[in-house]
């Protein structure tokens, strides 16, 4: 009997904001498929980019939407952050901390002294969100960057998903610093390499499925540390988006929620720019416009297309969303989310 995506590796790692809940309410179904994914044998772990909240509070939110957790499963940017920082400054340096209370505790389990005034004489300069963030910190953190102080950034997510909408991300207030100093930061979160370290690190994993919903976080982390993935249209990224990804963006398997880990994978069958898989076959025309034929499960269809829309992208060049818009506006028609 074929594996499914839970039983095929050791670890499966999951992001939070857009694949568990967004804006601390659980995406429906998530938390269960979470529960039966762990019942088969799956070791569970949550890495998220946000750095707001502890270990210990990630895990007291998921548990209260009945998601399988401990503090130990969670893995966050600020203890990414704070590795980076330990492993690069003496013992018990000064680090000037923008942020919420979760990144300040990251840091002094570093053996690190986290201080917030330039006036300090910080060796470095870490920011990651928190809603308290002010200008006055702001400042602060531009003063001792322009002193020569080490800059490094828990994420630069340009954007967080709310109960509202999109919201502005630790990226967008990262750049309040660079813009002033001139300086780009080192980066610990998605897609940079450090947090999915810090993952492994933390869960033993050997061979990890990333799962997530946005292909610039997520998804180009996984190709960074070549692991693979798993892409659900729950958050930021879509249909759309995902069809036009550039290599370094193309998730290996791709999933309208977190039910596919429950099932076996569908075979997609390639051959040039020609691509299978269900009842559905999608095929590149020699101007790379794409055409699609066939019906059953709308997802089926969407993976033969980006297989197909992938080969003519690394064939011809970029796909253009012209050349995809007709099929997929054929799969919303299907029912296609």
């Amino acid at each position: 009997m074929q594996k499914t995506l839970a039983e095929a590796y050791d670890v499966l790692l999951f992001d939070l904001d857009g694949v568990v809940y967004i804006g601390g309410k659980a995406i429906h179904g998530a938390p269960q498929a979470l529960a039966q994914a762990k019942r088969a044998g799956a070791h569970v772990a949550y890495v998220t980019n946000n750095a707001s909240r502890t270990p210990a509070a990630v895990a007291e939110l998921l548990e209260g939407m009945g998601a399988p957790v401990t503090a130990a499963d969670v893995v966050t940017s600020a203890q990414a952050a704070a590795r980076l920082l330990a492993d690069k400054l003496p013992p018990k340096s000064k680090v000037l901390v923008i942020g919420a209370t979760a990144l300040r505790l990251a840091i002094r389990e570093r053996g690190l002294i986290p201080v917030s005034s330039a006036s300090d004489n910080p060796a470095a300069v870490v920011q990651g969100y928190g809603p308290g963030i002010d200008y006055t910190r702001l400042a602060e953190g531009g003063l001792a960057v322009r002193a020569g102080a080490l800059f490094v950034a828990t994420n630069t997510d340009s954007t967080l998903p709310g109960p509202r909408g999109t919201q502005p991300g630790n990226g967008s207030l990262v750049k309040v610093i660079e813009n002033a100093t001139g300086v780009a930061p080192l980066v610990a979160g998605k897609p940079e390499p450090p947090l999915h370290r810090e993952s492994v690190i933390r869960t033993g994993a050997k061979r990890p499925l990333v799962i997530g919903d946005r292909l610039d976080t997520d998804i180009e982390a996984a190709f960074n540390a070549g692991a693979d993935s798993l892409l659900v249209f729950t958050g930021v990224d879509n249909p759309r988006t995902v069809t036009l990804a550039p290599k370094h963006r193309r998730p290996t398997y791709i999933a309208e929620n977190l039910d596919a880990l429950l099932k076996p994978y569908p075979e997609v069958r390639a051959e040039g720019k020609t691509a299978t898989c269900g009842d559905w076959t999608a095929t590149a025309a020699e101007d790379g416009t794409l055409t699609l034929a066939g019906s059953g499960e709308p997802i089926d269809g969407l993976r033969a297309l980006t297989t197909a829309a992938w080969a003519s992208s690394d064939a011809l060049g970029q796909v253009a969303e012209s050349q995809v818009g007709g099929a997929l506006d054929q799969l919303a028609a299907a029912g296609l989310v």
